[in-house]
């Protein structure tokens, strides 16, 4: 049967059904949104509590232990961690990756309702929650400053104008606003005055909130009329509130002003963000799941103009962070490096055949096949990024070799006098089943991927089906247009005197036709040397792959470093900020960076710093991320009581969300006793600290933040007429910057805050000035009843399934391999000796890593046993299939062996060539053994003679189509711009298995051919079945 036939004798519809194929590709390609890499969804809710002046402690016990118990009965939850800092307890739901995460949402958020009659009852709202990507990094950051405007007017700004505009641009999801708060009202009472007048904290609390009042008043209507009923009752600046009567007095009136500064300030005064060398409000700019990154932010940017002449002339909006630069010059560099690819392998077939008419058949199946799959991404709804264009740059080598087959074997009948037409049909009916064959299992090899589960499936499942499609569509061109354009194209043989580039072009193929015959000749003479070296490829296949050093994926450059700095335990906002300001100096002197955002306190803690450094292009700084990290690192100048860690930005991050992640890689304790993990947890930092394949080790450090405790002798106070209710609430009403009254605005909510003077603050022993007001009048300080005792707290707790855990952040050390350093983690953690009751465990890239690293063996194993499958069924046989495979070992010696001088590490990138090498190196396999076969029926040779001719035939496709693979790759090894460092270990795989396969397997192949052939003869013999090439019929 030949599939050809029908497409030969039609070539206007083979024409038109070729250009259906690119227009709907064309079509599709404008459609395709663009991205760094492909989108995993990590299904991820972060639920967000805030009880204001809550220590840590009292945040862990009374919010997330009661969050954790109502969320850790949700079904699909994988992973349920809380962190409890300051006044805010913010926990993380992972799920697995198949749940539905709005369904998941609508459970997280019945799981808060059932836990609200658990919860402080002094929270001023309830829980929040919102679904969270933790692998999708922000796509803009804003700045907005000025040099008239407090940051409270500029929050104001961000919040009311800014985050509702550019919320509702197309592509955008979330915008989170930091750097400040809210303008409040806030109101700092002087304790002696208090004293001094008999009024009680809560007295000036109930004025206030009593002041401030905007409920519905009704209306007054007649039989004609009707009449809104408004008052004054709503105060909304700091000057409204100094005359308000707290009482009167002796007959003197005693006004809010007398005891207290009233001022226009901010919600919350431990928050300060900066943009360069100025103070500035940040807004971190997130997509929606599967919008177009760089249209996104061209959109934003078109906004932008407007939205500035919406706020005053003294404030700049700014562009803090940018990803889409990087991301338009990768895929752009990813663009060039597809044409030169195209360009090399056209001249791969015009060098070989000699005939520029030739060339062009083959060409044109370049852009047919590649513009097709286009049309499959769209309807898969996937996206341009790195890894489907890559998966399109690879294919340009393998799409072009069904037509190379076709072509060469029509070229080789015309040659022999065959008519074109004639040629065109014995040409494509001799190789349809080769073209299948070879095609099927390739195709087989990538959709075995699919199969893959957890990240390694989630990431690679664009790129296997992008590069199957494009194979499957090649196919179908190279029984369809080529074969057509072949039998309309090509001339005759003619006997004329020949072109100087074809007589070189045939003196080449004699050449190494005459030279590999010899050769071929020697080698089957000397089958078991021959056969012990493919035995040999095979052990230094293992040994090669134990030694190699290895990593998860390779270290992008993205032009972004995050950077965290770390104060000592129990520093204040005041004595961070001069600390922050060195580091942010010696960041914007380094010649690399362009410019540096960040915040200090907020959620994270009053001694936590983010810093995010945006570098210049590669092509101005000249060195890459990871090398400016490490200059950093050694200039940066030493800070007593800080610690500043970087790490350079990644399109896919792993860590599910956790809080202020210093680093790729973590190691966290976790323990039922929190004092068993205070005793085991320093041990194992101190053992981390002497490995020396890390570096950047963040931990916690000391006994934690100072604490007062206040012990109340509970018989006294209860004699005095007190209870711990009214010591908590003088107690909240001095130190927690409690919010006690909302301002209503047409554009948004403002709060009172109120407090005692923060001078006064600064020093314990002002807890001796405050005195609670018992029932009946009297004034009684807290030292007449209680005492202080100073200890150590953590100022920040954290929970993992429900037990107290920490965690330890490191960076991987230069010269060393992410395995060399997960592996000395394991080996120090195991000298440590830890008890039954603490478990340790790795989390973010570490762990990722760990798990690839089990499936790797049966990953490879599953992709062979697949393509055996498809050769047994597609050959009838048990045994060939085999020798096709045999083809394989030589490939991965000289993929890991290419790695290993190099220097370069194995990662998922170097294991996607490996699985390309498996479908590509057996091709040259399937064009023998077919031929071999056809030979046996249909000219009764032996074994030997059809395997040697085979051979000698079918050796100038292999090198045309091993050569244009070679040269597919080789724009991806040179490449050095943007998102190189993705491409090239890809390109290092695929040439370097290629290159070492090709020597060994022209000779391997026909050995093995004829060991096994000679196997299956007797096992059939003993059988007592025939055992002739003819009954082998393929399907």
């Amino acid at each position: 049967m030949n599939l050809s036939a029908p497409f030969i004798r039609r070539p206007v519809a083979t024409m038109l059904l070729s250009l259906a194929i690119m227009l709907l590709g064309g079509v599709s390609f404008g459609l395709l949104p663009v991205a760094p890499l492909p989108q995993i969804e990590f299904p991820v809710i972060v639920v967000q509590a805030n009880l204001p002046g809550a220590s840590p402690e009292v945040m862990a016990a009374t919010v997330a232990t009661p969050l954790e118990r109502s969320m850790g009965a949700i079904s699909g939850v994988t992973t349920l961690t809380s962190n409890s800092s300051q006044g805010s307890t913010r926990v993380i739901l992972g799920f697995d990756q198949g749940r539905d995460i709005d369904a998941a949402a609508r459970e997280v958020q019945a799981a808060i309702n059932a836990s609200r009659n658990l919860l402080p009852s002094g929270m001023r709202s309830m829980p929040t929650y919102k679904k969270f990507n933790p692998s999708q990094a922000p796509i803009m950051v804003l700045a907005l400053t000025s040099n008239v405007l407090q940051k409270g007017k500029l929050y104001d700004l961000a919040s009311t104008i800014l985050s509702q505009s550019l919320s509702q641009v197309p592509g955008v999801g979330e915008v989170q606003i930091g750097g400040s708060s809210l303008p409040a009202v806030r109101i700092e009472l002087e304790p002696y005055l208090l004293n001094q007048y008999g009024v009680a904290l809560d007295d000036v609390r109930e004025t206030i909130a009593n002041a401030n009042q905007r409920r519905p008043k009704g209306f007054i209507e007649d039989a004609q009329r009707n009449w809104q009923v408004q008052a004054n009752d709503q105060l909304e600046k700091a000057k409204d509130y100094e005359p308000l009567v707290i009482r009167y007095q002796d007959g003197a009136v005693l006004r809010l002003s007398h005891v207290a500064k009233v001022s226009d300030a901010v919600e919350n005064r431990y928050n300060s963000g900066f943009f360069n060398d100025q103070d500035a409000v940040l807004l971190v700019i997130n997509r929606q799941t599967g919008a177009n990154i760089i249209e996104t932010v061209n959109k934003i940017k078109e906004q932008l103009p407007a939205l500035e002449s919406l706020m005053p002339a003294s404030v700049k909006l700014e562009v803090a962070m940018d990803r889409s630069p990087v991301i338009k010059a990768t895929l752009k560099e990813a663009e060039h490096t597809l044409i030169i690819a195209v360009v090399l392998v056209i001249l791969v077939v015009f060098l070989f055949l000699g005939n520029l008419r030739a060339s062009l058949i083959p060409t044109l199946a370049v852009p047919v096949s590649l513009v097709g799959t286009f049309a499959a991404m769209y309807l898969c709804g996937f996206s341009l990024n790195n890894l489907s264009l890559m998966a399109l740059i690879l294919a340009t080598g393998l799409v072009v070799d069904d037509a190379i087959v076709v072509l060469e074997n029509i070229s080789r009948h015309i040659d022999d006098g065959v008519p074109p037409m004639r040629a065109a049909y014995l040409g494509s009916k001799e190789v349809g089943f080769t073209l299948l064959s070879m095609n099927l299992s390739l195709v087989v090899v990538f959709v075995s991927i699919l199969f893959m589960g957890g990240i390694v499936g989630s990431l690679f499942r664009e790129f296997s089906i992008t590069l199957a499609v494009a194979i499957i569509v090649s196919l179908v061109v190279s029984l369809t247009l080529t074969p057509m354009l072949c039998a309309r194209w090509l001339k005759p043989h003619q006997q004329g005197e020949p072109t100087r580039l074809q007589r070189w072009s045939e003196q080449l193929n004699q050449r190494m036709m005459a030279g590999y015959a010899r050769s071929l000749d020697w080698v089957m003479q000397h089958r078991r040397l021959t056969l012990a070296s493919l035995l040999v490829t095979i052990a230094v296949n293992i040994a090669l792959y134990v030694v190699v050093p290895k990593t998860f994926l390779p270290q992008q450059d993205t032009g972004q470093l995050m950077g965290f700095v770390r104060g000592d335990d129990g520093l204040s906002f005041q004595v961070m900020q001069p600390k922050m300001e060195i580091y942010r100096q010696a960041l914007l002197k380094d010649p690399a960076v362009e410019s540096v955002a960040g915040f200090i306190g907020g959620n994270s803690g009053t001694n936590n710093a983010m810093v995010l450094v945006r570098l210049k292009p590669i092509s101005e700084r000249k060195v890459s991320a990871q090398k400016v990290i490490e200059r950093l690192r050694k200039d940066m100048p030493k800070v007593p009581g800080g610690r500043l860690f970087l790490m350079a930005d990644q399109d896919l991050q792993f860590g599910g969300g956790r809080d202020q992640s210093s680093s790729q890689f973590l190691y966290t304790l976790q323990s039922s006793e929190l004092s068993a993990l205070r005793e085991w947890y320093p041990k194992v930092v101190a053992a981390f600290k002497a490995l020396p394949e890390l570096t950047a080790i963040d931990a916690r450090e000391g006994g934690g933040t100072q604490q007062i405790t206040l012990v109340v002798d509970r018989e006294q106070a209860k004699r005095l007429g007190i209870d711990m209710s009214m010591v908590t609430s003088v107690l909240n009403n001095a130190y927690s910057q409690r919010q006690i009254s909302t301002i209503y605005d047409s554009l948004n909510q403002y709060q009172v805050v109120m407090e005692i003077n923060p001078k006064y603050a600064q020093d314990p022993r002002s807890l001796e000035q405050i005195q609670v007001i018992t029932a009946d009048g009297a004034r009684v300080p807290l030292s007449t009843f209680a005492h202080y005792e100073n200890s150590l707290a953590d100022d920040r707790v954290s929970h993992e399934g429900q037990f107290a855990s920490q965690d330890i952040n490191f960076d991987i050390a230069e010269g060393y391999s992410q395995d060399q350093a997960l592996a000395a983690v394991e080996r120090a953690v195991a000298r440590v000796g830890l008890p039954e009751d603490v478990i340790a465990k790795l989390g973010g890239t570490g762990d990722a890593f760990a798990e690839s690293q089990k499936g790797q063996p049966f990953m490879i194993l599953g992709a062979l046993l697949a393509v055996y499958l498809v050769l047994g069924i597609l050959y009838e046989s048990y045994i060939h299939p085999l020798t096709i495979l045999s083809t394989l070992p030589s490939a991965g010696v000289g993929a890991l062996l290419t790695l290993y001088v190099v220097g370069s590490e194995f990662s998922l990138i170097s294991l996607l060539g490996l699985f390309l090498l498996i479908g590509v190196v057996k091709k040259n396999a399937i064009m023998m053994i077919d031929l071999a076969l056809q030979l046996e029926r249909h000219e009764q040779l032996s074994p030997e003679q059809s395997i040697r001719r085979a051979c000698l035939l079918r050796l100038r496709p292999i090198l045309m189509t091993t050569l244009a693979a070679i040269l597919g790759a080789l724009p991806l090894l040179l490449s050095h711009a943007e998102g190189s460092e993705m491409r090239q270990p890809l390109g290092l795989t695929i040439i370097g298995g290629l290159v070492f396969s090709q020597v060994l397997t022209l000779y391997t192949t026909p050995v093995v051919y004829l060991y096994l052939d000679r196997l299956r003869h007797r096992f059939n013999h003993w059988r007592g079945v025939r055992t002739d090439a003819a009954l082998e019929t393929p399907l």
